[in-house]
């Protein structure tokens, strides 16, 4: 069971793999962002690393001082038999003492798509073999980041797209799926799926799969924990999603079941600034927040969000990434609409939880107005020096999915540039804040990132 007052008094320490990150971001006291220096409380005139350096290797293009390895790849030999496999996503990192760090991977994969291999045991069967879907986890020498092991840790799932790391050292893993027997594309499936699941970080092998059905059944992208109350948020990525809490009847154990609610806005029902929404959210704009109590949260039919926005919550387009940290003792979350803003380029908001009786609260943080901005975010994540760090996911005739950094005032610029026609997931940072993971999806290769961060 969670502790609760234990993680209050420790709460900077729960993230593993990005307390530095936190403690920068947390420490900036920037209160108000908006797009230009003009509308920030303080500039510190940083614009970024610099020009992005062509790799030799025709990878990743990174700016002078910054270098990349590649420490997993599609089809390598892991320690249980099978292959790395395909689709690589959503990822955390997690600090297992002893000198070594774990990187708990998500793999995308539907139905159809090759395992690395057979599945010992799993949740769901297509076609009587266990889906390919699921996790592998990757035990790295936290000083040389030299591969140690690695593994097949979740099976049976499908399209395990994002998650979020839990206070007590776990992975949340999500699918993106929510289809099952005589549902889209569920033929030759055993049972529904659209579920969370727990991997413990430190798991030697596969785990075995608990769907965390009170969570709710929908098409999940990420989810984060409160370290304070043991409420999990989550995103869903439908173009008309909705922003969901999860109350634990007892925190810290997710089995146990608890009541999922959805976000309404004071005054706002639609936050996605497109051209047919009835209002526009402002930068800066901060928003009083309620929770709706949803029922029937397991249903087969994919609609609760519709049921949701019925009882009146906020509409968000395509909510994906989800980074929570603390300010003066105040959590606050960012979250990432991948398509919202009236340019369809994405949007990141500032999610504050309310302290000692006061309502939470929700702002726009940041509204892409170019492609050169951001086009497109998806994962997310705070570097050492607090600045946003956004992995693109869109998909066009020209190669350029990037990582972009966002600065605590709101200022935009170029971290990585992509070389392959695929995107960028599961950005995480080590337990010392020196190296940023990253995914790049298909064909699978997970990088570690070092450089000149700047303080």
């Amino acid at each position: 069971m969670l502790n609760i007052h234990a993680l209050n008094a420790d709460r900077r320490r729960f993230l593993g793999g990005t307390a530095t990150a936190f403690a920068a971001l947390l420490a900036s006291g920037c209160m108000t962002r908006g797009q230009t220096p003009a509308t920030a409380t303080a500039s510190s005139g940083f614009t970024g690393y610099g020009a992005l350096k062509p790799d030799p290797a025709g990878l990743l293009d990174l700016p002078e001082g910054f270098s990349y390895r590649v420490i997993s790849r599609l089809g390598d030999t892991m320690d249980d038999g099978g292959t790395v496999p395909d689709k690589a996503d959503g990822m955390g990192c997690f600090d297992l003492g002893n000198g070594e760090i774990a990187l708990v991977r998500n793999h995308e994969l539907v139905p159809t798509d090759d395992a690395g291999g057979p599945i010992a045991k799993g949740f769901g069967t297509y076609n009587g073999e266990f889906t390919s879907g699921g996790t592998t986890t990757i035990v790295l020498d936290a000083a040389t980041l030299a591969v140690k092991r690695q593994f097949r840790s979740l099976g049976g799932t499908i399209r395990n797209c994002s998650g979020g790391v839990t206070p007590w050292g776990s992975w949340l893993t999500c699918e993106e799926a929510p289809t099952g027997p005589g549902q889209r594309y569920g033929e030759g499936l055993d049972r529904n799926h659209g579920w969370v699941f727990e991997v413990p970080a430190s798991a030697n092998g596969l785990v075995d799969p608990v769907p965390l059905t009170a969570m709710g059944r929908f098409n999940h992208e990420a989810a984060v924990v409160d370290p304070v109350t043991g409420y999990v948020y989550e995103t869903e990525d439908k173009d008309d999603s909705v922003f969901y809490r999860f109350l634990p009847n007892v925190p810290g154990d997710l089995a146990k079941g608890g009541k999922l609610q959805a976000m309404a806005l004071e005054g706002l029902g639609d936050t996605r600034n497109w051209s047919q929404s009835p209002s526009k959210m402002q930068v800066g704009q901060s928003y009083r927040v309620s929770w709706i109590d949803l029922e029937n949260v397991e249903a087969p039919e994919d609609d609760l969000r519709k049921r949701a926005a019925a009882k009146g919550a906020a509409l968000i387009a395509r909510g994906e990434g989800l980074h929570m940290g603390v300010r003066r003792d105040t959590s606050e979350v960012f979250l990432c609409s991948t398509s919202g803003g009236a340019k369809g380029l994405g949007q990141i908001f500032r999610f504050v939880p309310g302290m000692s009786g006061a309502s939470d609260t929700f702002e726009l943080f940041f509204e892409s107005e170019s492609a050169e901005q951001f086009n497109f975010g998806d994962n997310l994540c705070v570097a050492p020096n607090a600045h946003l760090m956004v992995c693109e996911d869109q998909y066009t005739d020209v190669v350029d999915n990037h990582i972009r950094g966002i600065t605590p005032d709101g200022r935009a610029y170029d971290m990585a540039r992509l070389r392959v026609q695929t995107e960028l997931a599961g950005a995480c940072f080590s337990p010392d804040g020196k190296t940023i993971f990253v995914n790049a999806y298909g064909p699978t290769a997970t990088l570690a990132i070092t450089g000149p961060w700047t303080a």
